[in-house]
C-alpha cells in the first residue's frame, strides 16, 4: 500500500511535474512543475514544489521516471538527473517511495479515459473493436519514445512497460532507403526513438531537406510541428506526413506483437499538436499495411490522447486502487 497523502511525480527528459493526492477518491492537487534542466536533482525540484505550500505534507511518493526501473536508484535516459528513492524518502521523511517507468501510469490511464479525452484516428472501428475489450497499447513520442501495454488478467490488469523505443527501425521501400542514408545516427544506430520523438522529427526534417534539395530553416521540433500543421511550410508538412506514416507502421507492428485488439493510443507532448496530421491518412496506411493481417488491423481502433496530463490520471488510479494493477516497481522503505 501507498500511504496517503501521496506525492505523485511524473519525471521526463524535459519536464518534471508533481501533485499531492490527499486521499482515495480526492482530486490531485497540482504543484508547480519545472524543467529538469533548471534543477541539479529531483530532490531539489521536489523541495521547491513542496515549498510553494497549499498542499498537505506527503507521507509517501509514487514517482514515474523516464527510464528503465531496475532498482531504487536510476538515471534518466534523456536527462542528467539520477532519481534515488532513498534520498527522496530520507529528505522528506517519507514512509515509502515507489519508482515506476513513466509509461506504467500512461497504461493505467487507459482505464480512466473518457470519449472527450480522445481523438479518433482513421475510420469508425468495426462493431467487434470496442474499447475495453482485449489488450491495449499506448505509445508516446516526446523527448523520447515511451511504450507500454495494458493486458487484461481476470479482474485485474497487467501494466507492462517496455523499451520498445530502442529497437532497430529500418526502411521499408526505396524512398525510405534514400531517406535513411541521410539520417543522423544516435550511438551508431537508427532506432524507433531516433525518429519517432521530438528530436527524431528534427532528424527527419533535416534528412528530407537534404534528399529533396529544399533548404529547411526551422530549428526546433515545435516549430516543425506548428509549421506543418498550419501549412506554412511544405517541407514541414511533408516531414509530418513521413513521421505519421512511420509512427503508424511502428504502432501497427507493436499491435501485432501484443495482440492489442482493445486499441492503440498515441500520447506524449507532441500528440495533441499533430493530431490533425495523424488523422490525414498516412498514419492509418502505415498501421494497416500488415499483410496477411491487414483485415485484422482495420478492426483495431487508434486514438490520440488529448488530455494534457494522462500520467497523473494513471498515478491516481494506481495509488487509489493498487490491488487492481500488476506492474514492475522499485520500492524503498526506511530500515
Amino acid at each position: 500500500m501507498i500511504p496517503f497523502p501521496v506525492l505523485l511525480g511524473d519525471i521526463g527528459g524535459t519536464n518534471a511535474r508533481f501533485a499531492i493526492l490527499a486521499g482515495n477518491g480526492e482530486p490531485a492537487r497540482p504543484l508547480p512543475s519545472t524543467l529538469t534542466a533548471e534543477h541539479a536533482s529531483p530532490v531539489e525540484a521536489i523541495g521547491c514544489a513542496l515549498a510553494a505550500g497549499g498542499a498537505p505534507s506527503p507521507r509517501s511518493a509514487l514517482i514515474a521516471v523516464a527510464t528503465r526501473v531496475d532498482g531504487t536508484r536510476v538515471r534518466l535516459t534523456n536527462a542528467h538527473w539520477t532519481v534515488d528513492a532513498a534520498e527522496i524518502g530520507g529528505r522528506f521523511g517519507l514512509s515509502r517511495v515507489v519508482l515506476v517507468n513513466d509509461y506504467v501510469p500512461m497504461a493505467a490511464s487507459l482505464t480512466m479515459l473518457r470519449d472527450a479525452d480522445l481523438a479518433r484516428l482513421g475510420p469508425e472501428p468495426a462493431p467487434d473493436a470496442v474499447r475495453g475489450a482485449g489488450a491495449k497499447l499506448v505509445l508516446g513520442p516526446g523527448t523520447g519514445l515511451g511504450v507500454a501495454a495494458l493486458l487484461p488478467f481476470g479482474d485485474r490488469v497487467v501494466l507492462q512497460a517496455t523499451e520498445a523505443g530502442h529497437v532497430e527501425f529500418g526502411p521499408s521501400d526505396a524512398r525510405e532507403a534514400a531517406l535513411w542514408a541521410q539520417l543522423e545516427r544516435v550511438g551508431g544506430r537508427v532506432t524507433a526513438e531516433t525518429l519517432l520523438s521530438g528530436p527524431g522529427l528534427m532528424r527527419l526534417y533535416r534528412a528530407l531537406s537534404r534528399t529533396s534539395g529544399r533548404g529547411g530553416a526551422l530549428r526546433t521540433p515545435e516549430a516543425v510541428a506548428l509549421a506543418g500543421v498550419s501549412g506554412r511550410e511544405d517541407l514541414a508538412g511533408d516531414t509530418l506526413a513521413v513521421f505519421a506514416r512511420l509512427l503508424g507502421r511502428f504502432a501497427g507492428d507493436l499491435a501485432l506483437v501484443f495482440g492489442a485488439t482493445g486499441g492503440v493510443f498515441i500520447s506524449g507532448g507532441m500528440a495533441p499538436t499533430i493530431a490533425d496530421s495523424l488523422k490525414a491518412g498516412p498514419f492509418r496506411e502505415g498501421f494497416e499495411d500488415k499483410a496477411p493481417y491487414a483485415e485484422l488491423m482495420r478492426r483495431i481502433p487508434t486514438e490520440v490522447i488529448m488530455q494534457p496530463a494522462p500520467a497523473f490520471a494513471g498515478l491516481m488510479a494506481i495509488a487509489s486502487a493498487p490491488e487492481r494493477f500488476l506492474y514492475a516497481q522499485a520500492a524503498w522503505e526506511p530500515a
